[in-house]
Order: structure tokens, then C-alpha cells, then sequence
């Protein structure tokens, strides 16, 4: 309900507009007719006040896109969170008497920045605080200018020993922190994280998703001397470290590739290794099952090369071997938890045929079985 006083200012106020007395008498009288006549008082200043009546077909009219509300309010939470996890909201850095951006103007100078105007446009920093910040810095004896010869406005900065002396244990208690952070975490999930870190700093910075290596990142083989102990060593490793997968799984692995390596028929069966920059990180066997079935074994990625297509890549080559062959069907075994896997195979046509749960290597799975009519 609206109350007003027919001789008081707020009535103009009230409807959002400025009108002399006589019409506030007007407006007063107005009040116990419906609200659309009295709005129409407003009419001459529409185009300078908001008032009610350009105020509700505004709102009618706005687009509300609650998807972008909800991803400003998830950025501005892992700001929040992000900011509190490095100790950037403590009243010194690192638990030292520098803020953090003192310590990256530092940072920038032991690196290789030269000028004031180079650290600026690096942090994006302003320069009036920027040159306090540098000043305070010559006063402690860190940082030493010396007039450019090239353009006498100019000045080169570079750290003294005693800076670098203030600045190494900022760097160690820099490197302790991230390292502890990561410490929580397995190595795939330290591995993850950088990528996502990756792909925010390349988003962020106009430049899409992160670049990959230009021409082919990697190249199929036969596998030579080493190879197959490599493949049992990286597969118990992975498996532990992602699944908590114990020995008796690596036990598993010797045997299906001593198997393969002592009595393989090269006309029906055949192994690749996927090698990167001259090391290798992937792996996958096709072995013959029946006359008319091969099974697909052992397929890895090494964590460092997730990402660049190679487990589709071998599985394909799989595929197109064993037509070459004479196989009427490829079949294998995996298991529900291995989800990149499971994409890769159903992509290339595989289809799930059984599971069933078990407790297996320490740990409650559920394996499956997957074949692909050729």
C-alpha cells in the first residue's frame, strides 16, 4: 500500500519523477483512481526518469540467462577458493612481510625484466604503485637502476646480492607450498590438475583450447627390447596409482605378455608401441582367441600423452588388422571403473555383450565384456 502526504515532496519522489506543486496536488488526488492514470502524470519527463511506466516494459522486455549467472557465481567461488588456498588473503605472503604482488615484481626482476615498463605490462600492474614498490626496494638495497645508455628516461633494473639473498627463501617457501599442495594428490590427479591449469591460463588469454604439438605428436611401432617390460611396469604402476589395483594384477599383466612374447604367430597377432619423442606411451596387443575371434589386450596410455588420440589410434589399428586377418569378431575384457577406455571402444563400434561383479586385485569391480562384429 503507498501512503503519502498530497502537499509533501515525497509524492513526487514516490512516482520517480520531478513535478511542480500543482501537479503533486494532481498526484495526490489521483491516488484513489487506478495507478495507470496517475502514472500518466509522469509523461512529459519519461525520457529522463525512470519511472513506473518505463520501468515495467524494460522488465518485461529483459533476456535473464541464468546459465551465465550460474558460471560468474562458479568463477567468483573458485576465486574465492583458490585465493584462500595459496595464502594470497594472509596479511604477508608466504608468511613474510611482502604482499604477493611485491614478491612477483621481485620474481620478474630475477627473471630477466629489465625496465619498469616491462614489469607493468607483465602484471598488469599500475605504475604509480609500481614505482613506490620499486623505490622501497632500492631504499633495502634489492634493486639496483642504472640509466640506459640507449634513452636517458629509461632506467634497467637488476637485483644485488642481498636481493637475491631476501628473494631465495620467498622462492623456496614458494615451491614448498605448490609442492605440498600436490603432494595430496596421485599422480594422475596432479596430472589433471595441471591440464585444467592449462586450459584456463590458454581460455583466459584469447587463445582457445591449449595448443598441441604441431605434425604428429607421436608414431606407432613394433615393439623392440624393453618394450614389453616397460608395458608390465607402466601398467602396474598406472593401475595402482589411479585404482589402488595390487600385485596380483601386475602378476596378471607378466603373464599375458610372456604369453604373447614367447609364442606370438605374427600372421594373427600382433603388438604396437606408441612412442613420444623417442619414449614409449602406449600400448596395445591383438591375440587370437579362436580362428574366427581376436582379443584385444592390454591397451595403455601413458598419463603424459592422454589427450592426443593414441588409445583411439591403436584401437583402430587394431580393428583394421584384424579384418586383414580373417577375424569375424574382436572381443575383450574391461572393467566398469575404466571410463576413458570404455568411450574408445564404444566409439569405434564395440558393444557391451555382459558384466558381472567381482572382487578382484583388492578392490570390489564390475568386469565386462565388450565385442565388435567385423
Amino acid at each position: 500500500m503507498i501512503v503519502a502526504d498530497s502537499g509533501s515532496q515525497e509524492v513526487a519522489d514516490l512516482a520517480g519523477c520531478r513535478i511542480g506543486p500543482r501537479r503533486v496536488a494532481l498526484l495526490a488526488r489521483s491516488l484513489a483512481t487506478p495507478i495507470f492514470n496517475w502514472i500518466e502524470l509522469c509523461a512529459p519527463v519519461q525520457s529522463r526518469y525512470l519511472t513506473l511506466s518505463t520501468i515495467w516494459p524494460t522488465l518485461a522486455e529483459m533476456d535473464a540467462d541464468p546459465q551465465r549467472e550460474q558460471r560468474i557465481a562458479a568463477v567468483r567461488r573458485f576465486n574465492r577458493f583458490y585465493t584462500r588456498q595459496i595464502g594470497v588473503l594472509r596479511k604477508g605472503y608466504l608468511d613474510t612481510s611482502y604482499s604477493l604482488g611485491e614478491m612477483r615484481v621481485l620474481y620478474e626482476i630475477v627473471h630477466g625484466a629489465r625496465t619498469a615498463t616491462e614489469i607493468a605490462r607483465n602484471l598488469d600492474l599500475d605504475p604509480g604503485y609500481l614505482s613506490r614498490v620499486l623505490r622501497q626496494f632500492e631504499k633495502r638495497g634489492f634493486v639496483r637502476r642504472t640509466v640506459s645508455a640507449e634513452d636517458a628516461r629509461q632506467s634497467h633494473l637488476a637485483m644485488t646480492p642481498r636481493g637475491r639473498k631476501a628473494f631465495a627463501p620467498m622462492e623456496k617457501g614458494s615451491q614448498t607450498l605448490v609442492g605440498g599442495m600436490l603432494d595430496t594428490l596421485t599422480p594422475a590427479d596432479q596430472s589433471r590438475l595441471v591440464e585444467a591449469m592449462d586450459s584456463i591460463e590458454s581460455l583466459l588469454n584469447g587463445k582457445g583450447r591449449p595448443e598441441k604439438k604441431a605434425g604428429p605428436n607421436y608414431i606407432l611401432r613394433q615393439p623392440k627390447p624393453g618394450d614389453f617390460g616397460w608395458l608390465v611396469k607402466r601398467h602396474a604402476e598406472i593401475y595402482a596409482q589411479e585404482y589402488g589395483w595390487t600385485e596380483p594384477f601386475e602378476g596378471l599383466c607378466a603373464q599375458i605378455v610372456a604369453d604373447f612374447a614367447n609364442k606370438n604367430d605374427p600372421k594373427y597377432e600382433r603388438c604396437w608401441i606408441a612412442e613420444l619423442d623417442g619414449d614409449p606411451v602406449g600400448a596395445v596387443m591383438i591375440v587370437r582367441d579362436s580362428p574366427d575371434v581376436a582379443r584385444l589386450r592390454l591397451l595403455l596410455v601413458d598419463p603424459k600423452a592422454r589427450g592426443l588420440g593414441i588409445g583411439a589410434r591403436l584401437v583402430d589399428e587394431c580393428v583394421k588388422f584384424s579384418r586383414k586377418a580373417g577375424y569375424k569378431k574382436i572381443t575383450l575384457w574391461t572393467h566398469s571403473v575404466l571410463a576413458a577406455a570404455r568411450r574408445i571402444y564404444e566409439n569405434a563400434g564395440f558393444r557391451l555383450t555382459a558384466s558381472e561383479p567381482r572382487h578382484t586385485w583388492s578392490k570390489d569391480v564390475v568386469a565386462e565384456f565388450w565385442d565388435l562384429q567385423l
